[in-house]
């Protein structure tokens, strides 16, 4: 073999190294640093939102916020606390539960499910599993998604005006 052909192998073997992530499976694309990847992963009737400080969750026309990124052990899975709303359109009727949230992160595939404890009703409500996919739209059907954690407001403004 000719050296620029090995050199073309070589750098080819190290983008597939980087592009595949650890073990070459291609299971750390999701994740960054130990935690689910920043950005907004779409599915049906389902959306996750990661930031740095909040990651934020809808399933249909619920969501529900956990502080800061989510991390997930060696298997990519995770299990965590943070607070939802079962009744969030067209109004948000509050207040926010304890939820748990769980799930796994397999590639840019993140499958997750919410088990709500309703403090009002003193029921236990579980959502999903949900599937979505890093860098894919939400399509949420009737129901916004807030654009960015925190953005509910404009997320019902857009709402009443369809």
């Amino acid at each position: 073999m000719s050296q620029h052909i090995r050199t073309h192998v070589a750098v080819a073997s190290i983008v597939a190294m980087v592009m595949l992530g650890p073990g070459c499976s291609g299971g750390a694309m999701g994740l960054s640093d130990g935690e689910v990847a920043i950005g907004t992963w779409g599915g049906d009737d389902a959306g996750v939102i990661v930031a740095d400080t909040l990651t934020h969750v809808h399933i249909g026309c619920t969501y529900g916020d956990v502080p800061g990124r989510v991390a997930v052990d060696s298997g990519g899975r995770f299990v965590v606390a943070g607070s939802y709303t079962l009744h969030a359109y067209p109004v948000a009727v509050g207040p926010t539960m304890p939820a748990q949230f769980s799930g796994a992160v397999n590639g840019t595939t993140l499958t997750f499910s919410v088990t709500v404890t309703d403090t009002i009703a003193h029921t236990v409500t579980t959502l999903g599993p949900a599937t979505v996919v890093l860098g894919k739209e939400p399509q949420m059907g009737p129901c916004p998604i807030c654009r960015t954690p925190g953005d509910r407001a404009s997320a019902r403004r857009r709402a009443i005006s369809r």
